[in-house]
């Protein structure tokens, strides 16, 4: 038997059982493609999972492959500057294709010892008191203590749970296309410039290997999205709004996405839980959607090998859901905003000419792109100081980085005192005494997924902290 069968092997599964694996759990990974797919989906990380990759020292990796990107443009595609101060050490998009996200992502698991295989398609799950089993397309039947679904928008998992998936249907359809062009990159460049004046969802941008990823409104709503558009559909609805389709040829992939808004009515049903695009979907306005699913998994991971080891409290495993489905619920509600700013109708356009002048005061520009790249996320832990329920931004320490401290995936105290003590938990927790000229607290104690989670000197205090994230001491 398996602890975890997580059934998806895109970012936020690959994720997730890296996660897992810290914690030395059985982790198997299903995915239903056989081989990885390589069109390209997301094009970038932001802040947060930047973030989330340093934290667990795979930062490095992904700076050789991808390129920092110091540029504005991330709100409904208004063009202005990045803003300055922002809450993190890495202030920048990463532009990476998610095909490379993926390639590294699966190794880094595959070095922790998950255990991945593709070609292998969940067709049933049933739900025990102590275990799930799995069957397979093949009839194979895998047992598992707990099983996480991040397959996707379509989700077989959620449709086996019965999960209610609300929301808003498709009302407007796009193209996306990797093709390559006969005209120059020049002519080109100055072609979508001046569309993309009036028309926002037109756009087209180099790749690789001459490849150019051309993204485009459709003409209605598919009745099948899954259906890829024919290279011919792309063309023409191109020469409707450029009055040339560039010379397109020798399509690398084609395929299409809405702006339907759904959020699963719950992530959790009994051993069987929900992650990424399986428990929410929304317009990739922003390019928030697999940075929220590798947000997911980082919530998610240190819970759930907490519940399945046997320390974690009770309760824990339920904070998942409090606290990342009021997350996914804002990022729908603002790829909703921003879909409506893209609108070429006078109000849309009219709202989005004032938005525009409003971003030209710093603290309204910098406020929407935290909120686009996560760093400005809080959860409830109750009244404290500032930086309760929040991220702690990687910080200098006397002798080296924070973050370089959390890659075990085990919670930290911080300690600027040398007076506090971890004793009873110290097989979980991480104590450090060290000085930051950052860190104006006394000593913070942050989760495995670095949200502080108390600040202060005492120890009686902390000892209830340690206790209500940690479980009893040893």
């Amino acid at each position: 038997m398996h602890d975890v069968i997580v059934v998806g092997g895109g970012p936020t599964g690959l994720m997730l059982a890296g996660e897992l694996r810290l914690h030395g759990l059985d982790v198997l990974v299903l995915e239903r493609e056989a081989t990885p797919v390589q069109q390209v989906r997301a094009l970038g990380l932001h802040a947060r999972s930047i973030e989330v990759l340093d934290q667990r020292g795979l930062l490095e990796r992904f700076l050789e492959v991808g390129e920092k990107v110091v540029a504005g443009g991330f709100f409904a595609g208004i063009a202005k500057s990045w803003p300055q101060r922002l809450d993190s050490a890495h202030s920048y998009v990463l532009a990476i294709p998610q095909r490379a996200t993926e390639r590294l992502l699966t190794e880094h698991a595959t070095e922790l010892g998950v255990d991945i295989r593709r070609g292998r398609e969940l067709v049933g799950l049933t739900r025990h008191d102590h275990q799930v089993s799995a069957e397979l397309a093949d009839g194979a039947l895998l047992q598992s203590r707990y099983l996480v679904g991040c397959d996707g928008g379509r989700s077989t998992v959620r449709k086996l749970l019965g999960v209610d998936f609300s929301g808003e249907p498709a009302r407007t359809e796009t193209l996306l296309g990797e093709v390559e062009v006969t005209t120059s990159q020049e002519e080109l460049t100055a072609v979508i410039a001046e569309v993309r004046a009036t028309h926002a969802r037109f756009g087209a941008m180099p790749l690789d290997n001459g490849i150019f990823r051309f993204i485009v409104p459709a003409k209605g709503v598919s009745e099948d999205r899954a259906a890829p558009p024919t290279i011919d559909e792309l063309r023409r609805r191109v020469r409707d709004f450029a009055g040339t389709d560039f010379g397109m040829h020798s399509p690398r992939s084609t395929s299409r996405f809405s702006d339907a808004t759904r959020l699963a009515e719950r992530y959790r049903t009994g051993r069987v839980l929900l992650a990424g695009d399986a428990a929410h979907v929304h317009p990739p306005t922003g390019g928030q959607g697999l940075n929220l699913g590798v947000q997911d998994a980082f919530n998610l991971g240190w819970k759930l090998a907490a519940e399945i080891t046997g320390w974690a409290p009770q309760g824990l495993l339920d904070t998942y859901e409090a606290e990342r489905r009021p997350v996914a619920a804002a990022v729908l509600d603002n790829t909703r905003a921003q879909s409506e700013l893209l609108s070429t109708e006078p109000g849309p356009r009219a709202v989005r000419g004032l938005l525009a002048e409003l971003m030209e005061f710093e603290e309204v520009n910098r406020y929407l792109i935290e909120k686009i790249t996560a760093i400005s996320v809080r959860y409830d832990f109750g009244e404290g100081h500032p930086l309760l329920g929040r991220r702690l931004r990687d910080v200098e320490l006397k002798r080296g980085r924070l973050y370089e401290l959390m890659h075990g995936g085990r919670g930290l105290l911080l300690d600027q005192t040398g007076e506090l003590s971890t004793q009873g938990w110290a097989d979980r927790v991480d104590h450090v005494v060290d000085v930051s000229e950052e860190l104006d607290v006394p000593a913070v104690l942050l989760r495995p997924d670095g949200h502080v989670a108390w600040t202060g000197d005492d120890q009686r205090s902390l000892r209830g902290e340690l206790a209500r994230w940690f479980g009893s001491d040893g």
